[in-house]
């Protein structure tokens, strides 16, 4: 952690919202003047789209969940440079035509390093693996606030499903192959990282999706609950989220239930002061 250099991290797996998340701290981020410099962890994947087809056809449980499909050294030398000095880099993927266009790369490509623009007020990371601790690496000391994205399993597959297929062209049948493949590095490498995070939002379906790989569609806001659990609820004043979010309520001493609707709301209420008392103090110090 660093007060001279704050980093944000979100962490959440491929279909879990953390992009949604991502709007909502760059509204923040407008509203309050606060300069950011972005990482998305696709950019520190470690392979291409073709070298890691050729990757998984010769080891089929391969998967980008894994640590070793992603160059997790390199992200924590990141974080470790700018929690120093405010520097480091990072590189964009082209996931679809429009970010090709968008990064002029080939599809399934990486764009090349750049370096961060100097004067930022705080690093933003958004992927997979932002709180990942191991024998070799411990990404979740240098962040100093953690946010994981965690919705139920099934809903988390029926929102990858849709996405991958309406975004990206993607099969059922390869969506499917694609979450099986992922299910040992998901409980060995993605679940353990939410007991580091300092703030979970768990979304809860109020309708079936017993079954999601037949869901014709998302549930929506509406017809969802979200779970928002605090890691150390000192100083979090629950009394006035409850008086200011309608229809929520404590279900644990460190835990508010809230509408699926609220959540936008609720995450301004909740995340905007924590934002800028590290904006104030890194400001302070100069």
């Amino acid at each position: 952690m660093s007060a001279r250099h704050p980093i944000i991290s979100v962490t959440g797996s491929s279909g879990a919202g953390t992009t949604s998340v991502r709007n909502t701290f760059e509204q923040i981020f407008r509203r309050e003047d606060v300069s950011a410099v972005y990482i998305e962890g696709d950019g520190f994947h470690a392979f291409d789209r073709d070298t890691m087809r050729a990757k998984m056809a010769e080891e089929p449980t391969l998967s980008h969940f894994a640590p070793r499909a992603n160059l997790l050294p390199e992200l924590e030398e990141v974080f470790r440079r700018y929690s120093e000095s405010g520097e480091g880099r990072t590189r964009s993927y082209a996931h679809d035509e429009v970010d090709a266009a968008r990064f002029r790369v080939p599809m399934g490509q990486f764009t090349e390093w750049e370096d961060f623009p100097p004067g930022s007020d705080l690093l933003f990371y958004e992927g997979l693996h932002g709180c990942v601790v191991d024998n070799t690496i411990d990404l979740a000391r240098y962040p100093d606030l953690k946010i994981g994205v965690v919705p139920v399993i099934n809903l988390e597959w029926i929102q990858k499903l849709h996405r991958d297929r309406s975004i990206r062209g993607y099969s059922t049948d390869a969506v499917t192959d694609v979450i099986l493949r992922r299910m040992p590095d998901y409980v060995q490498t993605i679940c353990p990282q939410f007991s580091w995070t300092d703030i979970n939002f768990q979304r809860v379906p109020m309708v079936d999706t017993s079954n999601p790989f037949i869901a014709r569609w998302i549930p929506t806001a509406d017809e969802s609950m979200v779970v928002i659990r605090f890691r150390d609820p000192h100083g979090i004043d629950f009394s006035y989220l409850v008086s200011m979010i309608h229809d929520s309520f404590m279900s644990r001493a460190n835990s508010i239930v809230i509408p699926g609707s609220k959540l936008d709301l609720a995450m301004q209420l909740i995340l905007t002061p924590m934002i800028m008392q590290l904006v104030e103090r890194k400001r302070r110090l100069g």
